[in-house]
This record gives structure tokens, C-alpha cells and sequence, in this order.
């Protein structure tokens, strides 16, 4: 791998229905990025024939999926591509106009100083944008928002959704690309998987442009997917790091919590419906044992949660990856 002051970057751009603009995006993307992959994910009009017809960037190689992989399908592809060629950072754009390519060098900056992993686009820093954001966009964004807080583990993040990043090449070769979303939810998962990883996740303020673009993300058929794809991996993600690869005094909280808060409500509904039926009071012991098994639950709960807030990732995985290919026989030298 390079060093961090000549740190190789490519760009990947899934390509799908994005004819209209894929084009002026590769124009705009800078000099300092040495390749550009366009990966064309069974495009139905042609934006990869478009590309190599029309565009006459050195940088660009179209790749060509056989089916459509969705945009995660498409992004993991050219990681792969970047990785084979010797890259040191991938930055993902999309095709369709809405992210300014002269964002790059804030994008790959962290990164570069060592900093971070992963960063990612946040369109919420400035009032401005925000106001010129659509309405159902604005409001799915802060639900979203919430859901991946918790089921990723990076609590300090916002704007999850959003697709422009850019990922450190030995973090994109670790990754486990055969369990990542290959569809809408790709972003979300892949914070999931780099916090199981413990990679250094890092927002980068962005303005968006909205002008005539169609999104092929139909909203209300997938907020229930993104619903449950997110409970599902808070569940993955509270098991693999408080269960299965560790054990703390958070995990007991978690448990203890669970019990106490289990038991307080659950006996506390059926001593209330046995006193309905039976048109008596309940005694105080009664009231005392199932409210304070239940505060003494939510205090628990509530302390586990506070720990799982300030438990983000804080030491940048490529580093230690770097370190230990160091070591090995035939490793990188310094």
C-alpha cells in the first residue's frame, strides 16, 4: 500500500438508469483520482454502452454485471476491482447528478491523515440544505436516522442513507461481502458490518443537489423492509458484541434489565387484570414489587445503553491491519 501523502483513490459509480448524467459526473471527478469504475448493473438503457461510446476518460473502465445486484451488488463489485488494482481508497458517487465529485478531497481526507476507515456524506450540518431537501425524504432520513443509530452502533452519525463515501481499500478487502444487503439497504448494513469489524466511521457535511432526477427507491414498500432489516441487525449486532465476542458489565445490564423489566410488567398486568376480575385491590407489596422490578429494569436498561453510546470504535482499523501485515513474512515495509 501507498504511504498516506500518495495514497491511491478510485471512484466507483453504479450505473443504473442514470444516462441523463453519468456522463457530466465522470467530467467533474477530479484529477487526483487515478481510476474511475463504472459499474453497469444491467442498466436497461444502456448507460454502460453510453460511457464507453461517449467518454474519452483514460481513468474510466466499465464493468458490466450479467443481472442486477442492486446498488450494493454494483458498489461491492467495484471495491473488488479496486482492491485487485492496488488501490488505497474508494470513493463511491452516484450517477445521477447529486453528488458534487469536487467533494472528494474532504471525503478521502481522514482517511488519509489515518483518522478514519469510512466516511460518509451527512446532508443535515446546514439549515440551507435541509430546507431545499423534499419532505418524505426529510422525514424518512430522521427515522432512519434513529433506527441505524441503534442497530449500527455508531450513534454519533446521521443521514445513514446517504451513498457517498469513501473506504479505506484494506477495510473494503476485509469486509464480508457475501452477508452485505446487496440492495437499498446497503448503506446501513455496511455500518453494521464495519462496526462488528471496529472500523472508524467518520460524517462529512455535504450540500445535495435535487433537480430532475427519479429515484428507484419506492418508499412506502421499503420502509417496512428497512424496519426489519434494522431490528434484525440490532439483534446481530447486541449478540456479537456484548454475547459472543465479549462480556462485560454492560452485558449484565443488558441482561439483568431484560429480566427485571420482563418480570416487573408482566406481573404487574396480571395482578392488575386479577384484581379487575376478582373487583379488588391490589396490595401494596403487590404495587411495590411490580414497580420497582420494572424502575430497577429501565435503570438497568438505561445504563446499558449509555455504555453502548460511548463504546464507537475509536482506534482506525486499516492501521492495525497495516501493522500486521507489517509482521508477517513478505510484509508492506514502512
Amino acid at each position: 500500500m501507498s504511504t498516506a501523502s500518495s495514497a491511491r483513490v478510485a471512484v466507483v459509480i453504479p450505473s443504473y438508469r442514470v444516462t441523463r448524467h453519468v456522463l457530466d459526473v465522470i467530467a467533474r471527478v477530479p484529477a487526483r483520482v487515478e481510476r474511475i469504475y463504472v459499474v453497469d448493473d444491467c442498466c436497461p438503457d444502456g448507460s454502460g454502452d453510453l460511457v464507453l461510446r461517449d467518454c474519452t476518460d483514460p481513468r474510466v473502465t466499465v464493468l458490466r454485471n450479467p443481472v442486477n445486484l442492486g446498488v450494493g451488488g454494483a458498489v461491492l463489485r467495484g471495491y473488488s476491482e479496486a482492491v485487485a488494482a492496488g488501490m488505497d481508497i474508494i470513493v463511491k458517487i452516484d450517477g445521477d447528478g447529486q453528488m458534487d465529485p469536487g467533494l472528494i478531497a474532504a471525503f478521502i481526507a481522514p482517511i488519509e491523515a489515518g483518522e478514519a476507515d469510512y466516511t460518509k456524506g451527512n446532508r443535515f450540518f446546514e439549515i440551507e440544505t435541509v430546507q431545499q431537501m423534499p419532505l418524505l425524504r426529510l422525514v424518512g432520513n430522521i427515522g432512519l436516522s434513529f433506527l441505524t443509530k441503534a442497530s449500527s452502533g455508531y450513534w454519533h452519525l446521521f443521514d445513514p442513507t446517504n451513498g457517498y463515501t469513501a473506504i479505506h481499500a484494506r477495510v473494503a478487502a476485509w469486509l464480508p461481502q457475501a452477508k452485505i444487503h446487496p440492495r437499498y439497504f446497503f448503506e446501513s448494513d455496511m455500518l453494521l458490518r464495519l462496526n462488528t469489524l471496529r472500523a472508524v466511521v467518520v460524517d462529512i457535511p455535504m450540500h445535495a443537489r435535487y433537480e430532475d432526477e427519479v429515484s428507484n427507491l419506492n418508499a412506502g414498500r421499503e420502509f417496512f423492509v428497512f424496519l426489519a432489516l434494522n431490528l434484525r441487525n440490532l439483534f446481530k449486532r447486541i449478540s456479537y458484541n456484548y454475547l459472543l465476542r465479549n462480556f462485560n458489565f454492560a452485558t449484565i445490564e443488558l441482561i439483568a434489565g431484560l429480566v427485571f423489566l420482563g418480570f416487573g410488567m408482566t406481573f404487574g398486568a396480571r395482578m392488575w387484570l386479577h384484581s379487575v376480575l376478582a373487583n379488588t385491590y391490589a396490595s401494596a407489596g403487590t404495587v411495590m414489587l411490580a414497580g420497582l422490578s420494572t424502575l430497577v429494569g429501565l435503570q438497568l436498561l438505561l445504563g446499558f445503553i449509555n455504555f453502548d453510546m460511548t463504546n464507537i470504535p475509536v482506534s482506525p482499523l486499516h492501521k492495525r491491519l497495516q501493522a500486521d501485515a507489517r509482521r508477517q513474512p513478505g510484509g508492506d515495509t514502512p
